[in-house]
């Protein structure tokens, strides 16, 4: 599986995605993995930012309005109707594109960062996708990405909850295993059984890599690592968004800071 057919799933998840999200259902990126990512974010006032993967740009929104200047893209031409419709309601100044992160439309040393919204991992070609990130940066500019935990998003997980229904340990396998486009079909665990009703579930392709296989294809692409953060929900997180419990028991996501 390649990208051009990975579009055709996302095409497909977009407008689902869309509401639902839009709604507050997305509540594992509302409730640590977003706010988690921004504490670590350098400042970017005044900066050329590319947003890669930006879906219906809920992010990227929140990207400029740190006062950075955002070009984004996604590959799903839905996802951007969607987000292009919302910047025309609710101006932020992002130029919203369609195109692949393995075949960027935009000039050597164009943007001082780069950012990947829980993208890079849902694209099969990692490699390229990391040398094109690497060519669109200036020197010195960094890319900063989040992407679920390679040690614990595995291709054999299973949730072990108590008498109480509070998850204590995850049973995780088959790390080493590669999956090229295995598809998994779900909704967002927060949406209540009324708004799920009907509604056709997520199919998206898993493109796994271990750990080490994703750093070393960063140092050998040139980058330089600069930060790493495995972001955690606290009690009042949990409180707010009781579903995000079991993400205090392990790593959900990983947050990667590279510099060129």
């Amino acid at each position: 599986m390649d990208h051009r057919e990975v579009r055709s799933y996302w095409d497909a998840n977009a407008d689902v995605w869309t509401e639902l999200a839009r709604a507050g259902y997305d509540t594992y990126r509302d409730g640590f993995n977003t706010p988690a990512f921004f504490e670590i974010l350098p400042d970017v006032t005044g900066l050329s930012g590319l947003d890669i993967g930006c879906g219906e740009g809920h992010n990227t929104r929140l990207l400029a309005g740190q006062g950075a200047r955002v070009t984004a893209f996604d590959i799903s031409s839905i996802f951007i109707c969607h987000a292009r419709e919302l910047e025309s309601q609710q101006t932020s100044g992002i130029d919203y594109h369609i195109a692949s992160a393995v075949e960027l439309p935009f000039a050597d040393a164009t943007f001082d960062f780069a950012t990947a919204f829980m993208s890079l991992m849902d694209i099969p070609e990692t490699d390229l996708v990391l040398a094109e990130a690497y060519r669109v940066l200036k020197p010195g500019g960094f890319l900063q990405f989040s992407i679920t935990h390679p040690c614990y998003d595995t291709p054999h997980r299973r949730k072990l909850c108590d008498k109480n229904s509070l998850t204590y340990a995850y049973e995780v396998g088959d790390y080493f295993r590669r999956l090229d486009g295995d598809v998994i079909e779900w909704l967002f665990s927060a949406a209540p059984p009324e708004v799920r009703e009907g509604l056709p579930e997520f199919r998206i392709p898993r493109f796994t890599r271990t750990l080490s296989q994703w750093l070393n294809l960063l140092l050998e692409t040139g980058f330089l690592l600069e930060r790493i953060a495995e972001p955690y929900p606290g009690d009042e997180a949990v409180s707010a968004h009781p579903n995000i419990q079991d993400a205090q028991v392990v790593a959900y996501f990983l947050h990667v800071r590279t510099r060129k």
